[in-house]
């Protein structure tokens, strides 16, 4: 509010011999010397002399004053006037003398008569123009009148930022005499203000010269020390025209209503600003804990130094809220907390994740379960005692500078959720009724935010266990191929989709792997991927190849109706030949990576998808050689918006093509290749890799030549389990064989190879030539054929046929032997 210092002597003005200084804008009155000799001769003629009168020193020094400056007519009054002065009876007069240029100057002259060499008597006169002199006493008067009646404060300090002058306007204002002023800072006069802050101002003009203008302090004064005032002051230096710097002058008024009013309508406008940016940034998701997120970093550092939100455990369950009991203790967890600066308070307070448990007469109990705000404006020790969940919390809190606190319950629909808490420390504004209000209204849409996060969490939580229900819970190994799978649920779209896999254990060691794709997201998706996802495992196991299940199923999709279409792609490996047969149903390519390294996308017929009805679908077979690869996968994986789908098949490829990784490790490095900040649609994918095959899990033995095949046959399967550690099966795989391969010779053309198989089953195979499958019909006693599938299907675990493209294969399977590894 006040100014700055300059030094005393400067402000008193020149030191003695030196060069008057002539400030700019300032007229000073030239004093001219000169020194006479008792006749009027002039013996010295200084520089104002000449300024004054125009005369130059030569054109003086040597001449007499009275014909020099007077007229013919004024000497005889000159003569008389410099006698009396001699006489030593006048030594100040005003007389008009002749300026150079010819006209007259009126002069005050102040004489000194002084003793010269050997006693010679001489006169030292000095003059100024006498009209320069009023002029200059009129600006001093004005300048007196302004600084002394002005109703506005105004102070001189020297360059020490002491004060030098100071009206009555500002010593009224100040509460402190003039006088107690002088030769003092303003930090020694008006220590409740904010003087560094001035000092600082009042430095920056003293060595800038740039005058301040509206300069704010504001603080306390003696003359009114409990009440808050505000000052608008102006400071500019005070200089010569040499540069020469005296000090600083301000002017300085009181602008406290001014203030306060600005400053009301500052706090409502951050108000409406603070709700504003709330607005927008509060409920961007439906994540319970990001959305605490967002109301802690609306409100810190601008409302609050420290702010925390904790939630009810049923709430972050999903649960419905229910009314607090009055005699029941409560459990919430810290969601959010959020702090301007490193205050140490976090050690006082549940980190995120934990949980605080609050006795029914503890404030906050009491205030959540009233749903009204808790406001203390002043906190010390006994009022944080009883804030806190336990003891331990009390100090770190009064070591960190709490002073203020306000907590404001969350509340959705009437049920509380949760407890908001906002602190203040390094801002030394109590919390008031209007912080209240503004807080009220945050938590207020947070709840809302926070209620549809729960609700949306609860939904799809349930939504997902329906998911994962339907999905395979378990993948059984399958012998001579490595499977690896990824399931990723959507981490945009608020609902579950209808993606799924599956991995169909068939007969003789095949595996079917299914991917399918429900249009459409939420639990009517996820249900009707549920009922494709169960008939195609149905139909898988039937040994139906893979166009015939997906005509089926398409069938099956149809009549769920409603417009359920699905994408589908049903491929089955054949361990022992090596094969992959693979069908299409609208559904993206597989891609297969050879042992030389070299990635290839599956030319399929494409087919149309899945509710068509009444579409066929074709497969094609290919061969996937020891260490080869192949994926299949939704179209989550490699579609994103406003790229074609081809780029992302491509990286795809590229990555399954790189060398040196694991099954597992390159499902990681797709979904890292390409879900790289999530994914707006689920994700199923299955990646398959041939391995060879051990020598002691298969036998063969071709069905051709002449002989008793059947014998041939039985003697074959004894000696390969004998040999396998299988002898206790000898006896029933014998019968099997024998009633196989007979059946075949009988019903079927050529039998054409046997093989056995042990994997987690023995299976007996026997492929022939026939396209007719094997049934089981009724047979009387006295019939002498017809049982021998009835043997089969009485000794067998299960028995099945599949139709293959040159004729049939016929299979059996027995359990092996508890403790007997596959």
């Amino acid at each position: 509010m006040h100014g700055h210092e300059w030094d005393a002597t400067d402000a008193a003005g020149p030191a003695p011999g030196a060069t008057p200084a002539r400030p700019e804008g300032h007229r000073l009155v030239p004093l001219a010397t000169v020194l006479v000799q008792g006749d009027g001769l002039i013996l010295h003629w200084s520089e104002d002399a000449e300024a004054l009168l125009g005369f130059t020193a030569d054109e003086a020094v040597g001449s007499y004053a009275a014909r020099l400056l007077t007229d013919e007519s004024d000497r005889g009054e000159v003569l008389a006037i410099f006698q009396r002065i001699m006489d030593g009876t006048g030594t100040s007069f005003v007389f008009p003398v002749r300026h150079r240029d010819g006209h007259r100057v009126e002069l005050e002259f102040r004489t000194y008569p002084i003793a010269g060499p050997g006693g010679t008597l001489l006169l030292l006169a000095t003059a100024s123009d006498t009209g320069a002199i009023h002029e200059i006493e009129a600006d001093l008067a004005v300048l007196d009148g302004i600084f002394g009646r002005s109703p506005i404060g105004m102070a001189v300090y020297d360059t020490q930022l002491r004060y030098v002058r100071i009206n009555e306007a500002l010593a009224r204002m100040n509460g402190v005499p003039a006088a107690a002023h002088l030769g003092r800072r303003i930090s020694a006069v008006l220590p409740g203000i904010n003087t560094a802050e001035i000092e600082q101002t009042m430095r920056q003009v003293l060595r800038t010269g740039r005058p301040v203008v509206d300069a704010r302090s504001h603080g306390r004064v003696p003359g009114d020390p409990r009440r808050d005032h505000a000052w608008s002051a102006s400071y500019f230096r005070l200089e010569d025209s040499t540069g020469r710097v005296f000090g600083v002058a301000s002017s300085i008024i009181d602008v406290t209503e001014r203030f306060q009013a600005e400053a009301r309508a500052s706090r409502a406008q951050e108000r409406l600003t603070t709700i504003a940016e709330a607005t927008a940034r509060i409920g961007t998701t439906l994540d319970l804990q990001r959305t605490a997120e967002e109301l802690i970093e609306a409100v810190v550092p601008r409302f609050a130094d420290f702010a925390t939100v904790d939630l009810l455990e049923p709430v972050l369950r999903g649960a419905e809220p229910t009314a607090i009991p009055a005699d029941r203790a409560i459990k919430l967890r810290a969601v959010a907390v959020g702090e301007s600066y490193e205050s140490g308070l976090t050690h006082a307070v549940d980190a995120v994740g934990e949980t605080s448990e609050y006795a029914p007469h503890r404030s906050y109990t009491q205030c959540l379960r009233s749903g009204k705000p808790l406001l203390r404006a002043h906190v010390d020790e006994e009022v944080l005692r009883g804030l806190v969940a336990s003891e331990e919390r009390v100090a770190p809190g009064i070591a960190a500078g709490i002073h203020s606190y306000l907590m404001v319950p969350i509340s959705a629909r009437g049920m509380v959720l949760g407890g908001s808490e906002f602190i203040r420390m390094r801002n030394s504004e109590p919390f008031t009724d209007a912080d209240v209000a503004l807080a009220e209204e945050l938590v207020a849409r947070t709840a809302l935010a926070l209620d549809n996060a729960r609700l949306y969490r609860r939904e799809r939580e349930t939504a997902l266990t329906l998911q994962r229900s339907l999905l395979p819970q378990e993948i059984h190994r399958t012998l001579g191929l490595e499977i690896a799978y990824r399931y990723l649920p959507s981490s945009v779209v608020s609902e579950v989709g209808g993606d799924w896999f599956d991995v169909v254990p068939l007969s003789c060691g095949r595996v079917a792997l299914v991917v399918g794709d429900v249009m459409g997201h939420g639990i009517r998706a996820a249900a009707t991927m549920g009922q494709l996802r169960t008939v195609a495992r149905t139909l898988a196991t039937l040994d139906m190849p893979p166009e015939e299940v997906l005509t089926r199923l398409d069938e099956t999709a149809h009549g769920i109706g409603e417009g359920q279409f699905a994408t589908c792609i049903c491929a089955v490996y054949d361990p022992l030949e090596r094969t992959v047969q693979v069908a299409s149903a609208g559904h993206l390519p597989p891609v297969w990576v050879g042992p030389d390294g070299l990635a290839r996308r599956v030319d399929l017929p494409p087919g149309v998808p899945l509710g068509v009805g009444g579409v066929a679908f074709e497969s094609i077979e290919f061969t996937l050689p020891e260490g080869g690869m192949v994926a299949l996968y939704t179209d989550g994986l490699v579609e994103r918006r406003g790229q074609d789908i081809d780029n992302g098949i491509d990286v795809l490829a590229r990555t399954l093509a790189e060398p040196g990784r694991t099954l597992e490790q390159t499902c990681d490095a797709v979904l890292g290749a390409l879900v790289t900040d999530g994914t707006d649609d689920d994700i199923a994918m299955i990646m398959a890799r041939v391995l060879p095959l051990p020598a002691d899990r298969i036998a063969t033995l071709p069905l051709t030549g002449g002989g008793r095949l059947p014998g041939k046959a039985r003697r074959f399967t004894r000696s390969t389990l004998e040999r396998w550690g299988l002898t206790a099966l000898a006896d029933y795989a014998e019968l099997l064989v024998s009633e196989l391969v007979t059946n075949a010779l009988l019903h079927a053309d050529a039998p054409r190879r046997l093989r056995l198989f042990r994997d987690r089953v023995l299976t007996v195979e026997v492929s022939d030539a026939g396209g007719q499958t094997p049934q089981l019909r009724p047979f009387a006693e006295q019939d002498e054929g017809g049982r021998g599938m009835f043997l089969v299907s009485e000794l067998a675990q299960r028995w099945g046929s599949r139709l293959t493209r040159d004729g049939k294969v016929v299979w059996a399977e027995l359990e092996l032997p508890f403790g007997v590894g596959h």
